[in-house]
């Protein structure tokens, strides 16, 4: 179930493609009565969403056409089979070239086969037509048609013809196409009412990637842009992009204390709801265990969350938190928290932004926390759209009033520059900063606010142990200089003002 923008008006008029998703993007649906062209390359899910189309409309009590030139009914049966659908209810008519018809004898050696073969396919369409009256009718593919026709004003004329039938038989017609030959053929999509677009991609490693957009559709407004969908058991799943800006409420702002007195203070109070908070630092610094005391402490006032996590697993972080006497574990199997492991590999931007929403929308999720930035860049195929992605997403979770945490790796320890694969940090409202500093031959951690818009915070760094007692956090390190340099050294410059001392 794809939970995303407001039902039109008018969605009753609309024709159901049987994909929700598909649905929202077209605002309701496809314009009854009218022609519309699917294109895509082999394997990118055109037969899987033309069945489907077909089968909403069977269980709308419509009756249904098929009408195949390259696949068999056997192939198209063997294909509902990996989905576990059954075709009852569609009728189908199947135009492959018998055996009996390619032997060399009954080859036109006289005739062109566009006088003979297409005139031949064309009346069976008409007949079929006519015979079953259906509301519904999936023409594949428009490759063979083209083929027949030879040149291309007679495949438009062709084209023309079959729309001018349809036209006046109140059908709703999908027409397939195999673009894999094409070389900027606009024959069809300037005659179709509607063009929908799939296309498959493959990254350098992974899993392939599927994104569909439409191209055009006639008086009627429509979700444009690139929208991702993957093809699992049970047809296509597809994910609107996500626009923040038709989700604009007024969210009562509220705190959501850590429940560690010294980190609150720290942060003028706790974190507000509706704001995005990074937690940067180096790896070990221990910014999942501070992100997952957040969830603790919510969980406390009965409030749901969710841990996306990319670069550990689950054990592992429910281990360590048990180690420091957290309890995350006893609120996952309440139910409260719950833990989502995501492989980078094979999940798409769009797909992942759809698994936050529905937590959010579906189970009233108020605290999410992305673990980390560094596995979600590895989830994207292109870098540079990572950041306006993101910062939808970011913009969706805060006018739903969720708190949301993000975890940022630095490449780096001690000392040195911290260099980050993706700088979110003017994305976040707060962003919490950890780094290691060497003292006296041991290896510590340090905190600090950097920034925080929801109000006053403050400035002081002050020290993060992690133990078997949980988080602490430590008076401010008011005796060094250079602690973010990981090498600090003796101030020995006198103070005029000192803050009150004071750690939990």
């Amino acid at each position: 179930m794809t939970i995303v923008g407001k039902p039109t008006p008018d969605s009753e008029k609309n024709v159901a493609t049987g994909i929700e998703g598909l649905d929202n993007i077209l605002e309701g649906g496809l314009t009854p009565g009218r022609l519309y062209l699917l294109e895509g390359l082999p394997g990118s899910g055109k037969t899987t969403l033309a069945l489907q189309f077909l089968m909403e409309g069977v269980r709308h009590g419509e009756r249904v056409l098929y009408l195949t030139l390259s696949e068999t009914v056997e192939e198209l049966t063997q294909v509902a089979r990996s989905h576990g659908w059954s075709l009852e209810g569609i009728g189908f008519r199947e135009l492959v070239p018998t055996e009996q018809n390619i032997q060399p004898e009954k080859q036109y050696t006289m005739f062109h086969p566009a006088e003979v073969e297409l005139s031949a396919t064309t009346k069976v369409i008409f007949s079929s037509v006519e015979e079953i009256k259906p509301a519904r009718v999936v023409l594949d593919s428009l490759s063979e048609l083209r083929l027949l026709a030879g040149t291309p004003l007679r495949y438009r004329r062709e084209i023309l013809a079959l729309k001018q039938f349809f036209a006046g038989r109140d059908c709703t017609v999908l027409m397939l196409d195999d673009v894999s030959f094409k070389d900027d053929d606009l024959q069809v999509q300037s005659i179709a009412h509607a063009v929908v677009q799939l296309e498959q991609m493959s990254p350098e490693y992974g899993a392939e990637r599927r994104r569909l957009r439409v191209l055009k559709f006639r008086g009627k407004h429509f979700r444009g842009g690139f929208h991702d969908f993957v093809i699992r058991r049970g047809g296509l799943d597809v994910f609107p992009r996500l626009i923040a800006a038709e989700h604009r409420v007024v969210i009562p702002i509220s705190r959501l204390p850590s429940g560690v007195p010294a980190l609150d203070r720290l942060l003028g109070g706790g974190l507000e709801r509706g704001t995005s908070t990074l937690i940067t630092g180096g790896a070990g610094t221990g910014k999942s265990s501070l992100a997952a005391q957040f969830l603790v402490s919510a969980a406390a006032q009965g409030l749901r969350s969710t841990f996306f996590i990319f670069d550990e697993s689950t054990n592992t972080l429910v281990t360590r938190c048990t180690a420091m006497g957290m309890g995350l574990q006893e609120y996952i199997d309440k139910g409260v928290i719950t833990v989502q492991q995501v492989d980078p590999a094979e999940l798409s931007p769009g797909e992942f932004a759809d698994k936050i929403r529905r937590s959010v929308v579906l189970n009233g999720v108020a605290v999410v926390v992305v673990d980390s930035l560094n596995g979600y860049l590895n989830a994207m195929p292109e870098e540079r759209f990572l950041v306006i992605q993101f910062h939808e997403l970011l913009t969706y979770l805060g006018q739903k009033g969720v708190a949301t945490l993000m975890i940022g790796a630095h490449a780096g320890l001690v000392g040195g520059p911290m260099v980050s694969p993706v700088d979110a940090s003017y994305l976040a409202d707060t962003v919490l900063l950890l780094r290691y500093f060497e003292l006296h031959g041991e290896v510590r951690q340090a905190i600090s606010v950097i920034k925080k818009r929801g109000g006053a915070h403050e400035r002081t760094i002050r020290e993060l142990t992690l133990s078997s007692e949980g988080i602490r956090v430590g008076e401010p390190l008011r005796d060094f200089r250079g602690i973010l340099t990981g090498v600090p050294q003796w101030d020995t410059e006198p103070r005029h003002t000192k803050e009150p001392r004071h750690g939990s």
